[in-house]
């Protein structure tokens, strides 16, 4: 009858295992600030809650002090129940460790999109493409260029990425592996203005290769009484100081442009 039940508990913990690991992809590598619980079969009094220090340590019941840090869910339950065997503690312990809360390999995104925040990296091939998705994708009022910055090689790290270029293209090499640490930042996306003789006035998105013809019919067109003759594009340049020009219909805007319409005088 006890080696029954010793048969029924080993199969329950395995099956325990099983869905932590499914739940927890074996290729997250634990880090500083998350909390673990860790149980060891048929040694109830081992079982404990422990959170990753600073230095990638926890603190374990008979064995003190054991690096967890960078390792795999898999890896930390083998050095845990190694360092029991290596004490004379548990010669076949059975260590199982669960993440309670992921903290260490997270990422920041921020800005114009959907869903802004922190998010952990839960498998070691996490992409940027895929963080983009989980947090949502980006707004509406999202630019098409993303900066990311971060650590690499102990280096401070710094690259943007066209989204829509990355696609359009083909670029796949942009779409580059993301390390703990790591912030996304969407800026707005660039703007333009139109006042005067057209039917919405307002303010509204410079679309890629976006014609002044393209941008009045985005404010609706003109007015009975706007005219073609009267429009005035004021732009700021490099130095910040503004000028007016009359531009041709098929001149590309620019962000922070200002295009107005003049009342025909006839």
């Amino acid at each position: 009858m006890k080696l029954f039940t010793r048969i029924i508990g080993a199969v329950l913990l395995s099956a325990t295992a099983l869905f932590a690991h499914a739940q927890t992809p074996s290729e997250y590598q634990l880090g500083p600030g998350d909390i673990i619980k860790i149980t060891v079969f048929q040694n109830p009094d081992l079982t404990t809650e422990a959170r990753v220090s600073e230095a990638s340590m926890i603190t374990f019941p008979l064995v003190g002090s054991v690096q967890v840090g960078g390792l795999s869910v898999q890896a930390a339950e083998l050095r845990i129940a190694k360092a029991l065997k290596d004490g004379g503690f548990v010669q076949q312990a059975q260590v199982n460790v669960l993440p309670v809360q992921i903290r260490g390999s997270q990422v920041a995104v921020l800005g114009q999109v959907n869903r802004p925040g922190r998010f952990p990296l839960e498998t070691s091939n996490t992409r940027l493409s895929d963080m983009l998705a989980i947090a949502g994708g980006i707004s509406n009022a999202g630019s098409d260029v993303v900066l990311i910055t971060g650590v690499r090689s102990g280096k401070a790290f710094r690259k943007t990425v066209d989204i829509a270029s990355m696609y359009l293209n083909g670029n796949t090499a942009d779409d580059i592996l993301l390390a703990g640490g790591d912030t996304l930042y969407v800026h707005r996306a660039p703007m333009f203005f139109i006042y005067g003789e057209v039917q919405r006035p307002g303010t509204f998105r410079v679309e890629r290769d976006m014609t002044l013809m393209q941008g009045l019919a985005t404010g609706g067109g003109l007015t009975l009484r706007g005219t073609q003759r009267g429009i005035t594009v004021h732009r700021r340049n490099a130095e910040g100081k503004v000028s007016s020009f009359k531009p041709g219909m098929d001149d590309k805007l620019q962000a922070d442009d200002v295009i107005y319409v003049q009342e025909s005088l006839f």
